[in-house]
Parts: C-alpha cells; sequence; structure tokens
C-alpha cells in the first residue's frame, strides 16, 4: 500500500465567503485559515497547497473580547534605530480594518514559502460588497 500524496495541479478550489460581521476574530481566523490551508478536505497534505480560496467581508466590524481594541498592540520594526512603530487595534481599524483579520489569519499559517502562498489565496474587505461575484463564492458558516 502506497501513501497518498495530493499533487497542486489536481486540487480543484472553491470560493468561500466569511461574514465577519459582529463574529470574535479569532474565529474568523481559524475558519479562514483552516479553509486557506485545505485542513478540512480527505485529500490534505501538508507539504501542498491543498486550500480553498477565502473572501473575507465585514473586517471592519469584527469584534474582539475584553479589553483587546485598546490594550492589544501590534508592533514592527524596520530595522534602524528608532524604527520601531507601535500601533492598537482602535488605532488600525480607524486607519486600515481589513490587516487585523490578515494579521490574524497570517499568524495561523506556516512561516514559510507555503504559507506565504496560502495567504494569497485570502481577499479580505472592510465593506461588504467584493469583486468577486463571478467565482460564485459560498457562505460559510461557522
Amino acid at each position: 500500500m502506497k501513501t497518498f500524496s495530493a499533487k497542486a495541479e489536481e486540487i480543484d478550489r472553491k470560493w468561500y465567503v466569511i461574514d465577519a460581521e459582529n463574529k470574535v476574530l479569532g474565529d474568523v481566523a481559524v475558519a479562514a485559515a483552516k479553509l486557506l490551508r485545505g485542513k478540512d478536505k480527505p485529500l490534505f497534505t501538508s507539504h501542498v497547497d491543498c486550500g480553498d480560496f477565502v473572501v473575507v467581508v465585514n473586517a471592519d466590524k469584527v469584534k474582539l473580547t475584553g479589553n483587546k481594541e485598546e490594550q492589544k498592540i501590534y508592533t514592527s520594526y524596520s530595522g534602524y534605530v528608532g524604527g520601531q512603530k507601535r500601533e492598537s487595534v482602535a488605532k488600525l481599524r480607524e486607519r486600515r480594518p481589513e490587516l487585523i483579520v490578515e494579521r490574524a489569519v497570517n499568524g495561523m499559517v506556516p512561516h514559510n514559502r507555503l504559507g506565504r502562498q496560502i495567504m494569497k489565496k485570502l481577499k479580505v474587505y472592510a465593506g461588504t460588497e467584493h469583486p468577486h461575484e463571478a467565482q460564485n463564492a459560498e457562505t460559510f458558516k461557522f
């Protein structure tokens, strides 16, 4: 008996829409990461991109529990002296609300070439409108 290993060109990919309105950020990120990675499919192979495309709408209306809106800090560092930038979730939500969901999902996929390839299939939009109507995306309930 031989071990089955999926090939990237043999996988048929679907499109899913996740509505993040009044949903907890972690729940949205877990559902999106699972679909992106393909872990819900029986032919899942860990070193191959087996996942589907995911469109997250209403990213500006996602909820955070507790006091994370003010207390959670996103930090980035350019590598230069004085190049550290800190931003709370409340400020990031004003500036670019899609980034909150993107960063949460990015933390749940592998941190290598495969993870970067998987993240290209994630589309996040602040409002209800998205330009992927032609793909006949299914609504994902969780």
